[in-house]
C-alpha cells in the first residue's frame, strides 16, 4: 500500500466516492454542538461536582459526546504529543513505507480506511490512521522510524499516563451519573483493560465534497478520549443530523463507544471526520 500525495491538483479516482456517499457539506449544522464541560472541580485534588456529573450524563444521553476544557491534562503535554505525530506523517512516505499493512493483527500499523460501494469495489478515505499498543514497549520502539523514534516515545509516555489517568475519571463520572458506584464501569472493563492509541491524519483535499476523511461509523471500544488539531473536521449524528463539533485549542472530544453505549441509556449512533 502506497501513501498518496498532497499535491494532487484533483482528487485521484480511487478517493471519490459515489454520488450517494458523498458528504453534503451545507446539510452540517454550525449553530449547535455537543456540549463543552469544564471539569475544574473534578481533577483529583477537588470535591466531587454534582453539577457536571449531571451535565456528563445529559451529554451522554442526549448526544453520546462532549468536549471537556480544565481537564487537568498539561498543554505542553498535548502540545508535544501533536508536535511528535505531526512530524512523524511529514516523514518522506518512504520512510513510513515499512510501517504500511492492511493486517489487522498487526500491532503497529500505518493504514487507510476504506468503504466498499457497489460491485464490491473499495473507494479509500482520504486519510492515513497510524495505530499502535498503548503501553510502550520494545517491539513497538524498533518499528519507529529513527529520526523520530525518542521524541515520539518521550511525548507518548507523557500522554499515555495523563489520558490514562483522564479516561479512568471520566469512567468514575459516567458511572456516578448512571447511580453506580464511581469505580462500576472500571471493573467491569477489567484490571488491565485493551488501550490502543490511534492518530488520522488528513492532508489537505482538492476536492472535498467527492471523498470523506472517513465515513459514517461507530467506536468499538469503550470510550474514546480525543484532541483534535487545529481545524475543525469532526461531525456528529444527533437525531438524524449531522452537527460541527468546533476545535477549541487544549480541550478533548469524549465519545461514548458501543462497549459503554451496551450498558447505558440513550446516546448517539454516528460519527464522521471530513477533513
Amino acid at each position: 500500500m502506497k501513501s498518496f500525495q498532497l499535491a494532487n491538483e484533483s482528487c485521484p479516482n480511487k478517493f471519490i466516492l459515489p454520488e450517494s456517499k458523498r458528504p453534503n457539506l451545507s446539510e452540517v449544522e454550525s449553530l449547535d454542538s455537543i456540549p463543552i464541560i469544564d471539569l475544574s472541580y473534578c481533577h483529583d485534588s477537588s470535591p466531587l461536582s454534582l453539577e457536571v456529573v449531571h451535565k456528563i450524563s445529559k451529554a451522554c444521553e442526549e448526544f453520546g459526546f462532549f468536549q471537556i476544557v480544565n481537564h487537568g491534562v498539561p498543554q505542553q503535554v498535548c502540545y508535544k504529543m501533536m508536535k511528535a505525530i505531526t512530524d512523524f506523517y511529514e516523514l518522506p512516505s518512504e520512510e513510513r513505507e515499512s510501517l504500511y499493512s492492511t493486517d489487522h493483527t498487526k500491532s503497529v500499523r500505518l493504514f487507510n480506511y476504506y468503504l466498499k460501494v457497489e460491485g464490491g469495489e473499495k473507494v479509500k478515505c482520504w486519510s492515513e490512521c497510524f495505530a499502535h499498543p498503548w503501553y510502550p514497549n520494545d517491539d513497538f520502539i524498533s518499528f519507529l522510524p529513527e529520526q523520530i523514534r525518542t521524541q515520539y516515545m518521550e511525548a507518548f509516555s507523557e500522554y499515555a499516563k495523563e489520558i490514562g489517568s483522564l479516561g479512568s475519571r471520566l469512567l468514575g463520572l459516567i458511572s456516578i451519573g448512571l447511580g453506580l458506584e464511581e469505580d462500576c464501569l472500571l471493573k467491569k472493563l477489567g484490571e488491565q483493560p485493551r488501550q490502543r492509541a490511534q492518530s488520522n491524519f488528513y492532508p489537505p483535499c482538492p476536492d472535498p465534497e467527492l471523498t470523506m476523511g472517513l465515513t459514517e461509523h461507530t467506536d468499538l471500544n469503550a470510550l474514546t478520549v480525543l484532541l483534535q488539531s487545529q481545524v475543525s473536521g469532526l461531525q456528529v449524528n444527533k437525531n438524524g443530523k449531522w452537527i460541527s463539533v468546533p476545535f477549541i485549542p487544549n480541550a478533548f472530544v469524549i465519545n461514548l463507544a458501543d462497549q459503554i453505549q451496551d450498558v447505558s441509556v440513550g446516546g448517539m449512533r454516528g460519527w464522521v471526520d471530513n477533513e
